[in-house]
């Protein structure tokens, strides 16, 4: 079965502060189904602040996490297809998971933090006090001409012809993207992607666009889905954040503080209620058991 590299440039853009990703955008393919930004997105969402610090620093590991969404799906419809679901030991499994995701769930709703919270006050306190680390960091407007490797074809003989258009006198990257650019959504706006932060591109396109300044455009860059031909439509230099640009960030970070907060507490009170005494004894035989068994 053949799959479609997710594009690049689209999964870091999706992590990117400013890049507007179309919901119906394409990310892969899978056979013949299309995998769109909007079913992506809900996994994202529910990363904590640190998870998602991680993918935007390494947008390499972002490519990685689609790729195993994807892979999931294959396995979880030949799985199904065989029957897979109906065996005991795997609705033992599933009910022991569905009991799990009851008790999670109802913490989550016993710990969560109150809409009202955090207030404005407690919003500019940590605001003054992270001020020095909170940098809105370079971000580049790029437009993009892409060359798909899973098109088929000579990759290198359809990257000279569109180089050769682009070193013609009076060239236009936009028309030359919308005529010959294999990302369908960006070829349609003359290839244009949006705004980028530095650190959510690729190591290898960050080194080619490394120095340049605005109307320039790459020497193209090779990744594994195929030749990226970037142009540099606008830079915006890193600067200190204003309290509006990292209001949604601090709030987002002392909610998750606060839930926690509000988590251990409740199992602590949990605890308290319902002592609780263990055999050390008997699970060391439990476990001793369990290994001499065939």
């Amino acid at each position: 079965m053949k799959i479609t590299v997710p594009r690049t440039l689209l999964l870091a853009g999706l992590l990117s502060a400013g890049a507007a990703v179309a919901q119906n955008a394409v990310i892969a393919k899978l056979g013949e189904d299309t995998i769109t930004a909007s079913s992506v997105k809900p996994y994202l969402e529910n990363l904590s602040e640190r998870e998602r610090e991680a993918l935007q620093e390494d947008p390499r590991l972002l490519n990685q996490v689609v790729r195993t969404l994807i892979i999931q799906q294959i396995l979880l419809k030949e799985a199904i297809g065989a029957g897979w679901s109906k065996r005991p030991e795997v609705e033992e499994r599933i009910e022991r998971l569905r009991q799990s995701v009851i008790a999670e769930s109802y913490l989550q709703e016993i710990a969560k933090v109150p809409e009202g919270y955090p207030s404005e006050a407690e919003i500019k306190e940590v605001f003054e006090a992270r001020k020095a680390e909170l940098i809105v960091p370079k971000q580049f407007q790029l437009a993009q001409i892409f060359l798909s490797a899973a098109e088929g074809g000579d990759l290198k003989a359809r990257l000279e012809t569109v180089q050769g258009k682009l070193k013609q006198p009076g060239a236009n990257f936009s028309a030359v993207a919308e005529k010959n650019s294999d990302d369908a959504a960006s070829a349609a706006r003359g290839g244009e992607i949006g705004w980028i932060a530095e650190g959510s591109l690729q190591q290898e396109i960050r080194k080619a666009i490394s120095g340049l300044g605005k109307g320039a455009t790459s020497a193209p860059v090779l990744l594994a889905d195929g030749y990226h031909i970037l142009r540099i439509t606008d830079v915006k230099e890193a600067r200190p954040a204003s309290l509006e640009e990292v209001r949604e960030q601090l709030v987002r970070l002392l909610r998750e503080q606060r839930g926690r907060l509000n988590r251990e507490a409740y199992l602590a009170k949990l605890q308290q209620q319902n002592p609780l005494s263990l055999n050390e004894l008997a699970l060391g035989e439990l476990l001793t058991a369990d290994k001499k068994q065939p």
